[in-house]
């Protein structure tokens, strides 16, 4: 199907629409770095769930995580629910630590708790992180899915999606910052659930032969039931290029093991997830926005991991991917089978037109609102963590603003360099979590001893972080061929991160204890039952996602 000039007319209206929104509400804001970074600590419960949906929600969710449906199948829902539960915690035990410090920034609380030298260190990983895997990636994904849909997926738009798509992100959020990103993100969620909707009713009703919703359900769950398995066993599944898909979700790891270091480290210290938060209007409003987001995470894998699996049941036989049979845009020049083409693909095919228009500016909402909030947080970390205390102590308010919006136009030219270089992955949103991996463990045990044991030491945190990376970099040499040897072990890297996060942490706990010869640090945090106090709806809500996830596990497993 093509793209109908009714299509072209919504998607523009769309792109129209949020860039006058976030100029709009950003109108009265930018005047302080408060305003600007933090949306003057204005935003209602609502706009703090949708907002952390909005950030969370992107390409590499719509393209990346229906790849990897394609490629594995539900197991990948893993990082969806187990997310739902993470947001509880956090709502719970950590934001009441965070919002009390009055932070702009995580680096902030690292300062507080720790040392000016080691929120410097954090802070050049983060930005490190955001630059050259988050913004990249997302870049990447989101062009190529452009370049399937509008393009013939051979790689004619690639370019000019990448440039479209940041200019895009960088119209509104530039200027109005976490204020323009937060507001037009309510609009975009609304939006990126609609279309995600309709991509997967739409889909659900192609692969039925009585084009049934419900039937379309039966087929593909009767057609591929190894797909429908959430706690894998090795080699019980083995993905369209032939991998063994334990080595991506390993069993029970995804319940009691490495999944929590990156789903802990994601939501309680990702900058640009957390900063929504930090802006609300209080804690109990940002706790109302946490179970918000916690009960969307449970209904997302229905539109970001399904249309993945009603691809696959569509160009495979009995023994896979069928080569011959399937759509020319999953197979590779070289050989192997493209993953990640399973969302573009479905769009592209199947929605009529109309409605394309509109499933496409959601999958457009979905990749900018990302774009403009990792862009505002690299910004903010950047300015408040690194430049304000260096060089800019003195400065004014308007110039700590203007320094931001050069950091983000600075950050998105480099993404915008790197994204094409990711053209050899055959699933990215395995790649984001991979790396992403190699920082989080050091990460998370700094922050997680720093806010729960009082006898951790910034020296010690120091050296915990530090040797976290080669820790880490240690697991990811075995599997290369040509680094052979019996000193490297091959694990999977959900269990390189949850090895990796321990050893960092009793690096941690040993050095502190010899430092300060057992006693609390003059820093450490204290805590109280108090603190940790939250409403009778929260935990309500709470049981109530509990229970959800215990009844999808059992039912799935």
């Amino acid at each position: 199907m093509s793209f109908s000039t009714l299509d072209t007319i919504i998607f523009i209206s769309y792109a129209l629409l949020i860039v006058c929104i976030g100029l709009w509400v950003s109108r009265k804001r930018g005047k302080t770095s408060e305003d600007y970074f933090l949306a003057g600590k204005s935003l209602p419960w609502w706009a703090v769930g949708a907002s952390l949906i909005a950030a969370n929600i992107s390409a590499e969710q719509f393209i990346g995580m229906s790849g990897s449906g394609f490629a594995i199948g539900l197991a990948i829902a893993s990082y969806e629910w187990m997310a739902a539960i993470t947001l509880i915690i956090v709502g719970k035990y950590f934001l009441p630590i965070f919002i009390e410090k009055g932070l702009y920034t995580i680096p902030e609380f690292i300062e507080k708790r720790f040392s000016k030298s080691l929120k410097t260190i954090l802070a050049v990983f983060w930005i490190a992180l955001f630059v050259f895997v988050n913004l990249t990636s997302v870049l990447y994904l989101g062009a190529i899915a452009l370049d399937t849909i509008l393009g013939d997926g051979s790689g004619n738009i690639f370019m000019i999606s990448i440039f479209g798509l940041a200019i895009f992100a960088a119209a509104y959020s530039l200027y109005g910052g976490l204020s323009a990103v937060a507001w037009t993100d309510v609009l975009q969620v609304v939006l990126l659930l609609l279309g995600g909707i309709i991509t997967t009713v739409v889909a659900l009703q192609t692969v039925d032969p009585d084009g049934s919703f419900l039937g379309g359900i039966r087929t593909i769950y009767e057609k591929v039931p190894e797909k429908f398995s959430m706690i894998l066993e090795k080699g019980e599944l083995i993905t369209p290029n032939g991998k063994d898909a334990w080595w991506d979700l390993p069993g029970l790891a995804v319940l009691i093991g490495g999944l929590w270091v990156a789903n802990l480290y994601y939501w309680g210290f990702n900058q640009y997830i957390i900063q929504r938060t930090l802006a609300a209007k209080s804690l109990k409003e940002a706790q109302k926005g946490i179970v918000l987001a916690a009960f969307l995470k449970l209904f997302l894998p229905l539109i970001v991991v399904t249309p993945g699996i009603i691809a696959f049941v569509m160009n495979s036989g009995p023994s896979g991917v069928n080569l011959e049979t399937a759509d020319p845009s999953f197979l590779k020049a070289a050989g192997g089978v493209i993953n990640d083409n399973a969302a573009p693909w479905l769009i592209k095919s199947f929605i009529p037109n109309g409605l394309k228009g509109l499933v496409l500016a959601a999958l457009a909402a979905a990749i900018v609102s990302s774009l403009a909030s990792m862009l505002n947080s690299t910004a903010t970390i950047f300015t408040m963590d690194i430049y304000k205390p260096y060089f800019g102590q003195q400065k004014s308010e308007n110039h700590l603003v203007n320094v931001g919006r050069v950091t983000a136009a600075l950050a998105l030219m480099v993404a915008v360099v790197l994204a094409p270089q990711l053209k050899s992955l055959e699933q990215v949103f395995q790649y984001i979590q991979e790396y992403t991996g190699v920082v989080s463990p050091g990460i998370l045990a700094v922050f997680m001893l720093g806010l729960f044991w009082r006898k951790t030491t910034d020296k010690a945190a120091i050296w915990g972080v530090v040797l976290s990376i080669p820790i880490a970099l240690y697991f990811k040499v075995g599997p290369n061929e040509w680094l052979e040897s019996e000193l490297f072990v091959t694990l999977p890297f959900m269990h390189q991160m949850m090895i990796t996060w321990i050893l960092s942490s009793v690096l941690i706990m040993i050095i502190s204890w010899f430092e300060t010869k057992g006693k609390d640090h003059e820093k450490g945090i204290l805590i109280s039952s108090q603190l940790f106090k939250t409403s009778k709806s929260f935990n309500i809500n709470a049981w109530i996602i509990i229970v959800i996830l215990i009844a999808l596990y059992w039912f799935f497993w």
